[in-house]
């Protein structure tokens, strides 16, 4: 399907999932929609699954747009009592159409969740309460983490059932520059069709000489992100400063909090450090994902982040805060700079980055798609330093391989 076909699918109303291979024009079709549907007179809620694609879409979490944060159950008496919270209820009610975009990351149980609340809050039992939907992705990225060794994927939620969205399957090629070596190794890894040719291009990648040092780093692992950030924040040899985590109420909660937001019991900053912004705040002008450098420090301590975009952000502590099932006493906040180190990011954190240079180490690649997600952020294998390739960087989930030939076919169930 061409870009304009799914245009035309997009401005009939209809609920669709937009999807297709890298440079296939998923991101370019979704902005010409939205800028023409608001033109005329259309109101549209664009979210994401992660902080980072959400930015660079101009949008929002969907779990910051719906107002269900990170938690993963909820009762219709909690959706009921959100309905009264002007600030939650009027985004649904003045909303026409809801955009998920990088909908691999998002779990089938919170798509059912963002439904359930669509429909009571709308008080309208069409499915999502009678929104346009246009859900956007590659299921060959990275899936939802899972805690439980299950496979949550979205389009096996209650609420994509219900939805029946129209596939719009992009299939030109469409990335201005692109290295066509990269594009056809990533299409092969999609099809199972990697051959000996496209592993020795990858291998002629691996350990090149002269990798510069702001080069990003992804790793597959946690650890191995900490590490190298440690050793380039002591190699900067300026005035560390550090920033204490405060937390309270009950202690699971408090755990599970701790594991979501992603930054250190003990933040060490110092001037010239790459950071990641690890929460919303669109007053202050960053959201979860907004990359930047610290340059220098205010006079109560805060960091001075410069972003990526210019802008200088003094960054105050953020508290994240659970409620109980009623919504209406807290049980647990944290409070932290919301920030962590950036110069090695993990490859899920990274999904949804673009990046002209990227050194990778696939060789403790644990999960399909690590390999195709972390390839797929480069636009050209001159842009690609590889430090390792292991047994699981090639491997795909054969699920989505199974599905992606249903797509191809126009269904979507």
């Amino acid at each position: 399907m061409t870009q304009q076909e799914a245009l035309v699918i997009l401005h009939e109303g209809k609920s669709v999932f937009l999807t297709g291979e890298p440079g296939a024009g998923k991101t370019y079709t979704l902005n010409k929609f939205i800028g023409e549907a608001r033109t005329l007179g259309r109101r549209v809620a664009i979210t994401a699954s992660t902080g980072i694609a959400a930015s660079h879409i101009d949008g929002q979490t969907i779990h910051s747009w719906s107002g269900l944060g990170i938690q993963e159950s909820i009762e219709d008496h909690q959706i009921d009592k959100m309905s009264y919270k002007p600030y939650i209820s009027d985004k649904y009610h003045r909303c026409d159409i809801l955009i998920i975009d990088e909908i691999s990351m998002l779990p089938d149980y919170y798509l059912d969740m963002v439904e359930r609340a669509c429909r009571l809050i709308r008080r309208d039992e069409r499915p999502f309460g009678g929104l346009q939907v246009i859900i956007v992705g590659d299921l060959f990225q990275l899936p939802p983490v899972s805690r439980d060794g299950e496979k949550h994927y979205a389009h096996e939620s209650e609420a994509w059932k219900s939805l029946r969205p129209e596939v719009c399957y992009l299939t030109e090629q469409h990335r201005q520059g692109a290295d066509d070596k990269l594009l056809d190794l990533l299409r092969a890894m999609r099809a199972d069709g990697l051959t000996d040719e496209h592993k020795e291009l990858l291998h002629k990648r691996e350990n090149v000489d002269n990798v510069g040092e702001d080069v990003t780093r992804l790793y597959t692992h946690n650890l191995d992100v900490d590490t190298l950030n440690h050793r380039r924040l002591v190699a900067l040899g300026t005035k560390q400063r550090s920033f204490r985590m405060n937390h309270s109420g009950d202690g699971y909660r408090v755990s599970a909090m701790k594991r979501g937001i992603l930054t250190p019991e003990t933040l060490y900053l110092a001037e010239g450090a790459e950071v990641m912004f690890v929460a919303n705040n669109w007053e202050e002008g960053y959201v979860n994902g907004t990359r930047g450098k610290v340059v220098g420090f205010g006079s109560s301590g805060d960091p001075l982040v410069e972003t990526q975009d210019g802008a200088q952000i003094y960054v105050e502590k953020h508290t994240w805060r659970a409620y109980d099932e009623q919504g209406q006493f807290e049980i647990a906040s944290v409070t932290q700079c919301p920030l962590r180190l950036a110069w090695a990011v993990t490859i899920h954190k990274s999904q949804g980055m673009s990046l002209d240079e990227a050194e990778i180490d696939l060789s403790k690649a644990f999960a399909p798609g690590m390999g195709y997600v972390a390839l797929s952020r480069v636009r050209s294998l001159e842009g690609l330093y590889l430090v390792g390739l292991g047994a699981e960087a090639f491997r795909m989930d054969e699920d989505i391989r199974k599905f992606d030939k249903l797509l191809k076919q126009g269904r979507s169930v």
